[in-house]
């Protein structure tokens, strides 16, 4: 296809990522097909009326990202075959994962680079309180870039590995065995497990279609005097994602108790669009906020950032370095690596095409079935339903070969199942979540069942 040209809008962001997802998008479409010749840096460049840097800057990320290679003296290509469908496998509706074959692409050229860093040596070390310097940074980069933090202090950054630690750490710092734990009513199961092993009582609070209410909030902070609300603006299981003001009346509401904040944004990226600002951006001293890489760019980075008050953080430092003894070192240099070259956030823009793709189709295919969601983004989608319709539907779908997340685990003992989440990023492709839909959606029609061998 030596006759490829991508046109460019003049509000369509920098011109080398507006090649790369006119590239992205025609490879899907099969009007690249794989294998073809792409024109060469220089003649696309003339043709497009853009500097050469520009291109030789969009192909490297091109290549980064898997959908390119460049074959020296014959030039560049369309990459090689997609994966195949798996048919027979158990298709994977269960798991909050980003679509991982944008990370799996630049892998290679990520460990190399890596294996080129001046501090990697010192990386053998144990680290400073809070991480390596390059790692805050990075990391403070990253929020301010794809999260709407723009104030991201990297001295007040501590690196965790993963944000399962971050929260733990919070959890730590912040509460006392057997007090309670303000919850959502149906919240992410991970802060369960991690409450019930500090020791903590959870305190399941309202919501309503925003998440988590400012009078729940309170409520639940007077009967049981909790100091601590475990909360996230964009809610798993839910997908409800919470508007401007509603954040604000959670801070006011967190004030007037006395309740600190953790803050779980780690879904924020997606919904950053919306222009929304974190909790913490409204009142540092009131949340301890937690992000990091993993719904973003790849979960096995196990790259998490807590931002602490000030007033706890020493607090926190000294509950990391009782579970690990310190932030990741090793572990962490990847995910830097890849904020500091860009190829970190082409990863994500990759991640929210695919996303977009899988969010569309299955709106449309579950439309009247799912809870609506604002965002054109979403990693799950919600499912309202009774706690025995749930039961059979899980276990209906699983039987043909699709899994879904357990009725029971977003919600605290006591707390009636009154839906179920159904994730879009860890089914193998399109197809392959489009035959999972499709066995939901059967599933979910009043007095359909999939047919079963009766004797």
């Amino acid at each position: 296809m030596d006759s490829w040209l991508p046109s460019l809008s003049v509000d369509g962001g920098p011109a080398y990522v507006q090649i790369v997802d006119a590239l992205a998008t025609d490879i899907e479409r099969g009007e690249l097909p794989r294998g073809s010749r792409l024109p060469t840096q220089r003649a696309l460049a003339h043709r497009m009326g853009v500097g050469i840097g520009t291109v030789t800057r969009a192909y490297a990320a091109a290549e980064g990202l898997g959908l390119i290679e460049a074959v020296v003296g014959r030039g560049s290509f369309v990459a090689g075959a997609a994966r195949a469908p798996q048919v027979d496998a158990v298709i994977d509706l269960s798991r909050n994962v980003a679509p991982i074959e944008p990370a799996a692409a630049a892998l290679r050229t990520g460990f190399a680079a890596v294996a080129r860093r001046a501090d990697l040596a010192a990386r053998l070390d144990y680290p400073p309180d809070g991480g390596f310097e390059a790692d805050r940074r990075a990391g403070a980069m990253w929020l301010s870039r794809v999260a709407n933090l723009p104030d991201a202090d990297p001295s007040r950054l501590i690196v965790t590995a993963g944000a399962q630690q971050a929260i733990a750490v919070a959890l730590a710092a912040l509460c006392r065995p057997g007090e309670a734990l303000i919850v959502e009513r149906a919240t992410f199961h991970g802060v369960r497990g991690a409450a019930e092993r500090a020791g903590l009582r959870l305190a399941p609070a309202m919501m309503d279609s925003e998440g988590l209410t400012p009078e729940a909030l309170a409520r639940a902070a007077r009967e049981t005097g909790a100091k601590v609300a475990y909360v996230q603006p964009f809610q798993n299981p839910t997908a409800r994602v919470m508007g401007r003001a509603r954040r604000r009346e959670i801070v006011e509401a967190a004030r007037l108790t006395g309740v600190t904040l953790i803050e779980d944004d780690l879904y924020g990226p997606h919904v950053a669009d919306l222009g929304l600002p974190p909790l913490a951006a409204l009142a540092s001293d009131q949340v301890a906020y937690v992000s990091g890489l993993t719904k973003c760019v790849a979960p096995g980075l196990r790259t998490g950032y807590l931002i602490a008050p000030e007033r706890v953080r020493a607090a926190a430092l000294e509950a990391l370095r009782a579970v690990s003894f310190g932030p990741p070192t090793l572990g962490a240099a990847l995910g830097t690596q890849w904020i500091e070259s860009g190829v970190g956030f082409e990863i994500f823009a990759a991640v929210r095409r695919e996303l977009g793709r899988r969010t569309e189709m299955a709106v449309q295919m579950l439309a009247g079935l799912a809870e609506p969601v604002r965002q054109s983004v979403t990693t799950h989608l919600w499912l309202p339903m009774g706690e025995l319709d749930a039961e059979r539907v899980a276990g209906q779908a699983l039987r043909a070969q699709v899994r879904v997340t357990p009725p029971s685990a977003p919600f605290p003992e006591g707390v009636a199942v009154d839906g179920l989440r159904v994730c879009l990023g860890g089914a193998a492709d399109l197809e392959a979540l489009r035959r999972g839909l499709e066995v939901l959606r059967s599933a979910l029609q009043p007095g359909r069942a999939l047919a079963e061998n009766v004797v």
